[in-house]
């Protein structure tokens, strides 16, 4: 039976490694083409895309995504461990429920729904109010007054990047929230023994126990 029950679990292992190279596989075949016509590194560090020139270059899409990407985890990161630290260290115990249900439940959210209410909602509000705003506030400033130069349109990174936060939001509190719960009582206990307040209990004993657990839920 541990042989059969060892060879059954060992097989539900490797399937995902097969799925991986499976994909890479298909991608690479599918691709060849196109990598020996263009290049791989002239693809990759080009911004041209002119298909009636059949001139392609993906700097600028990855380019956007990593912005986007860094901007968003930038936005996310601060309220997921707040929502995580508020949860399992000083939330009473009858908002612990409703508050992990709330998270649960935007988790579930499908994508397309936060691009739809991103679109229609909030790029409006974005065009009308914030970057305005934005643009006047930072004027001058070395670094940052580029980031809104231009008409604001709304549709643009630094949506793209509140839309991205939304959405990774829920994922990273919640992992968040259960590496926290893994710190042992009896340490935070300690700690509150010798006098340690409880945003040094937090800041010295749950975020250092628990890192590894928030940095891959922030990952």
């Amino acid at each position: 039976m541990d042989m059969v029950f060892a060879s059954v679990t060992g097989i539900a292992s490797f399937t995902v490694i097969v799925f991986i190279i499976g994909i890479l596989y298909v991608l690479i075949a599918e691709s060849s083409l196109a990598i020996g016509q263009f290049g791989i590194i002239k693809f990759l560090t080009s911004t041209d895309w002119n298909p009636v020139k059949e001139s392609f270059g993906a700097l600028t899409n990855i380019y956007g995504t990593v912005v986007t990407t860094f901007l968003a985890m930038v936005f996310a990161i601060p309220v997921a461990i707040g929502i995580a630290i508020f949860v399992t260290e000083i939330s009473p115990n009858f908002l612990k429920a409703p508050i992990g249900i709330a998270i649960e439940l935007l988790a579930a959210i499908p994508s397309i729904i936060y691009g739809m209410w991103g679109l229609f909602t909030l790029s409006p509000i974005m065009s009308t109010y914030i970057e305005p705003f934005l643009k006047k506030a930072t004027a001058g400033l070395p670094f940052v007054s580029f980031l809104f130069e231009g008409t604001p349109m709304g549709i643009d990174i630094l949506t793209a990047s509140v839309i991205l936060s939304i959405m990774i939001i829920p994922f990273t509190a919640s992992i968040a929230r259960d590496s926290f719960n893994l710190t042992p009582a009896v340490v935070k206990e300690s700690a509150y023994a010798i006098g340690a307040t409880k945003w040094e209990v937090v800041k010295n004993v749950v975020i250092p126990y628990s890192k590894l657990g928030v940095f891959g839920g922030i990952v």
